[in-house]
């Protein structure tokens, strides 16, 4: 039977690599996806070129085989990754793929008229980018970001066949230490769905933070009421937008 020592010896420590190995994974994943996905709006065609390679090559691999061949291909050719680097690695690279089209179709989305609004202030590229593209597009980009977020916490389970131990490998020790298969694999589908519930809950959270920055207010907030509009429209009771009535 589970014991108090087993879970606290192996369990919760594996509790606690899954949350690293899912940070880790995310920071690299996060910095590939704004980097690929600005690049594949360049302006210069090389550098799309290159951005779309690396997308459409990562986006096309099984994040498990890279694993693999991060694993037990790389010492081959002189280089040998620490397990856990080796699963970061291949996880960061395949969800940063899929997010740098997250971040390219949210740019994309923003209207020409502000755009041009930034061209006709003399904005340099880069300003254009970070003081209206980017908060504009930001909002947007929260809630695909939020379900590979939630898809990345669940691929982490991949890492425990290079040896990770992670709370998916302390779960198998366990079951094979115990012979309870039940209530230790409903264990780990009840602690996935606890982080994955936490993520989205902090997800939100910053979504209508970003949506705040940018003066647009979520369409159901508590105490909140709407009532009819005169004009055809509705007003939100006791707020007013910075143009006008919202």
């Amino acid at each position: 039977m589970m014991t108090s020592e087993f879970l606290t010896t192996w369990f919760l420590p594996g509790v606690w690599v899954t949350v690293q190995v899912t940070v880790y994974a995310a920071a690299l994943g996060a910095a590939i996806s704004f980097g690929i996905g600005l690049a594949r709006g360049s302006r210069y065609w090389i550098v799309r070129f290159l951005a779309g390679i690396y997308f459409e090559v990562f986006r096309g691999m099984s994040a498990l085989v890279l694993m693999f061949w991060m694993f037990f291909a790389l010492p081959l050719f002189g280089w040998q990754m620490v397990p856990m680097w080796a699963g970061v690695s291949a996880l960061g690279l395949t969800y940063g793929a899929y997010g740098s089209e997250v971040v390219r179709g949210s740019l994309a989305a923003v209207t020409p008229a502000q755009k041009e609004a930034g061209i006709a202030l003399n904005f340099t590229r880069w300003q254009r980018l970070r003081l209206i593209e980017l908060p504009q597009a930001w909002p947007d980009m929260v809630p695909p970001f939020n379900n590979l977020l939630i898809e990345l916490l669940k691929g982490t389970a991949l890492v425990s066949v290079i040896t990770v131990a992670d709370m998916t490998f302390a779960g198998n020790l366990l079951r094979l230490g115990t012979n309870e298969t039940t209530p230790v694999y409903t264990l780990l589908l009840v602690l996935y769905f606890v982080l994955a519930f936490l993520i989205t809950r902090g997800m939100r959270l910053l979504e209508r933070r970003a949506k705040a920055g940018i003066g647009q207010r979520p369409a159901k907030t508590p105490g909140n009421t709407r009532r009819p509009d005169p004009r055809g429209g509705s007003l939100q009771a006791g707020s007013q937008s910075a143009g006008g009535v919202g």
